[in-house]
């Protein structure tokens, strides 16, 4: 996040057609790998997604997510994002027909429940690794890094946050957000003070290129135009991020 336009308010009414795009703006860049059918039966069993076979679920129709395999509703997802991205989120745990995945609607850190029979089943290929005491992002592939960038991360004041998230969209950027934005499930929880633009983390552009590599944002992270572009071409929608200090 940086200081400027308001990112979520002025995209989704671009997105909604209520009123003239940003200069620049396109729809939704990112597009998901096609559907890949379940070959077996999901296991009865609450562990972590094998490392090397990151799956996503792609929602085909409205569905609530639970708290818990059966449990009590927590939020309802559609089909597409607020930005219209197709809504894929990753899935990161499972229990008998109950796929655990992260949504933007919870809260950082928190798993909703969704049944497998109400979504369909994608493969992830890498997925982006940020580490915020070395400034940089790495995109993975099969636990080996295919790219390394540098990165701006959060001020002391506005740290960005850590822990496991991921990607909901991408998007062609305009003005302070640089050429491109790579938006995240995750939301900052200390917003800066008089920032009206939201909570939602991203990867973008910037025009102030001496920050990248600093830590002076509001919580976003920032890189350059030709690391952008090159990431845009390497991740997915649901594509899963860590960050960690």
């Amino acid at each position: 996040m940086t200081a400027g336009p308001t990112l979520l308010a002025a995209l989704v009414a671009a997105v909604a057609g209520a009123g003239e795009a940003p200069q620049g703006f396109v729809r939704p860049v990112l597009t998901p790998l096609p559907p890949r059918p379940a070959q077996q039966p999901v296991r009865p069993v609450r562990t972590p997604l094998p490392a090397r076979d990151d799956v996503a679920a792609r929602i085909v129709r409205p569905v609530v997510l639970r708290d818990a395999p059966d449990g009590s509703v927590v939020a309802r997802v559609g089909r597409r994002t607020e930005f219209g991205s197709p809504r894929i989120v990753p899935i990161v745990r499972r229990d008998g027909d109950w796929l655990g995945v992260i949504a933007t609607e919870l809260p950082n850190g928190t798993v909703g429940w969704v049944r497998a029979a109400d979504v369909r089943l994608v493969q992830e290929p890498v997925r982006l690794d940020v580490i915020l005491s070395k400034r940089e992002l790495r995109v993975v592939r099969h636990g080996r890094a295919v790219a390394r960038m540098t990165i701006g991360i959060g001020a002391p004041a506005t740290p960005t946050p850590t822990g496991d998230f991921a990607v909901t969209d991408g998007l062609r950027g305009w003005g302070p957000y640089g050429c491109c934005i790579l938006a995240l499930s995750g939301h900052q929880m200390k917003l800066g003070q008089g920032w009206t633009g939201g909570d939602r983390l991203a990867v973008h552009g910037t025009a102030q290129l001496s920050t990248i590599g600093t830590a002076a944002t509001l919580g976003c992270l920032r890189a350059n135009a030709a690391d952008l572009r090159r990431l845009l071409r390497l991740v997915r929608l649901g594509t899963r991020v860590r960050i960690s200090a």
